[in-house]
């Protein structure tokens, strides 16, 4: 872990307050109404700004390196906040978990995430993609966003439960999903929470949605639980897991809320990145050129395996600029263990920082032209001088995404199978709006199919 004492207490930091703050509400309307466009506003404002959520202060790290001290430090900045709501989905799976509980379930976790493993999941990713697609109609319209969200539904189920799930109970878990991710970010802002508490039909849905979809992971869980069958797949490593040292497993309930945060991962925000990347080449004509003569001299007609992603080095820039551009994990909180010195502050324990890999990625300090497409300047020299901790799409530390690689895995391989035959062209008079929920979605995004 780098030292705070060289990296961050020894210069100068901006401070200031963000404007706005409405009596009692604060910044809360703007989070509502604006996110995206708030956050982009603080970094003229200082390296940590002080922002209200209600009556209470809480602050925003906008310097790459208090970002980064933060997220590298989680025993002064430990999840809270935003993650406590979040509970009401994950449960307390990695990605909420805390301290040492965080660090058994990251050891035992990790093996799934190694290499060999992630070549074995995506091995049917782009069939599973081909077998979509072929269905699709030259000249028809789609929602991008809904036909992404669709497939990568398929294809996390596939690759947590192999072929356990019927496509009934898939489409039935994807709308659950849907229901509840965008149902979490409104209660993550709201200052007292008291609105989830009433029994609006809105709250009776998510309530419904929620149960319905841990039924889902529970019950297949539980016939697996039966089988000494390996499968191959996510669940047979997670329910086979030791810790290495004490021969630990995870318990069925550690075993849910860990599947139930992969397929938020795995189908939420990747079908977002994908549906951003396929409106930008649509609306891009050189970048989508250049990607069609890469799929075309790498492939040659087949269908693309995971041996095939070092030959695809352009489609890799595209979708790390499409991240930059459209962070799925757009704004996120820690909270202060105890007292402590950030920027130039004292900050007192228990106080929220917040931090937006949104507002890193549109900062002008950080990249020129910060609302212009520019895969290029993820080559070379050109990403050499990219300010460490800039980028920041998957987050940092002992927190960062465990399963960032899979998820550029999964993603450049869905690009080069639709690539390769498909154009697509947005309709129209139709207009990207993206849309801050649980992560960063694209909205409506209805695209007329091409085939090459």
């Amino acid at each position: 872990m780098p030292s705070s004492k060289t990296s961050v207490t020894d210069r100068s930091w901006r401070t200031g307050t963000a404007p706005g703050a409405l009596p009692l509400l604060g910044h809360v309307p703007a989070l509502w109404r604006r996110p995206l466009e708030f956050l982009a506003s603080l970094p003229a404002h200082g390296d940590l700004v002080e922002v209200r959520l209600g009556p209470t202060p809480a602050y925003l790290v906008a310097h790459p390196e208090l970002v980064r001290h933060v997220l590298l430090n989680p025993r002064l900045f430990d999840k809270g906040g935003v993650f406590d709501k979040a509970r009401q989905l994950l449960g307390n799976s990695l990605s909420v978990s805390r301290g040492e509980e965080h660090r058994f379930q990251r050891r035992l976790i990790q093996p799934a995430f190694h290499t060999t493993r992630i070549a074995a999941y995506t091995t049917a990713v782009a069939a599973d993609t081909r077998t979509v697609t072929d269905a699709w109609r030259d000249g028809e319209t789609r929602d991008i966003g809904d036909a992404m969200h669709a497939l990568l539904m398929r294809v996390a189920a596939r690759t947590l439960f192999s072929t356990g799930l019927d496509e009934a109970t898939v489409e039935e878990a994807r709308q659950c999903l849907r229901t509840v991710s965008h149902g979490i970010y409104k209660r993550t802002v709201a200052p007292l929470g008291v609105m989830e508490k009433l029994p609006t039909p809105g709250n009776r849905a998510y309530d419904h949605a929620n149960a319905r979809l841990r039924q889902i992971v529970a019950d297949m869980i539980a016939v697996r639980r039966r089988s000494a069958e390996d499968y191959g797949d996510l669940l047979s490593t997670l329910l086979r897991a030791e810790h290495p040292e004490t021969g630990e497993k995870l318990d069925d309930g550690q075993v849910l809320d860990q599947v139930v945060t992969f397929l938020v991962a795995g189908s939420e925000t990747t079908a977002s990145t994908l549906a951003f990347v396929f409106h930008l080449m649509g609306t891009l004509p050189e970048v989508e050129r250049r990607v069609h003569a890469e799929v075309d001299a790498a492939l040659g007609g087949r269908t693309p395996v995971h041996g095939d992603l070092p030959a695809l080095p352009y489609i890799r820039n595209v979708i790390t600029e499409t991240l930059r551009l459209y962070p799925p994990s757009w704004m996120a909180m820690r909270v202060a263990a105890e007292d402590v010195e950030l920027g130039g502050r004292t900050i007192p324990a228990g106080t929220m920082i917040l931090y937006s890999a949104y507002a890193l990625h549109h900062n002008p300090e950080l990249f020129a032209d910060p609302e212009t497409f520019d895969a290029d300047r993820w080559e070379g020299e050109r990403a050499a001088q990219v300010p460490r901790g800039a980028l920041l799409p998957f987050g940092a530390g002992s927190h960062k995404c465990i399963g960032d690689v899979l998820a550029l895995t999964e993603t450049a391989l869905i690009v080069a199978t639709v690539a390769a035959r498909w154009r697509l062209r947005p309709v129209p008079g139709s207009t990207l709006r993206p849309e801050p929920k649980a992560t960063l979605e694209s909205g409506p995004l209805p695209m007329v199919l091409e085939r090459r």
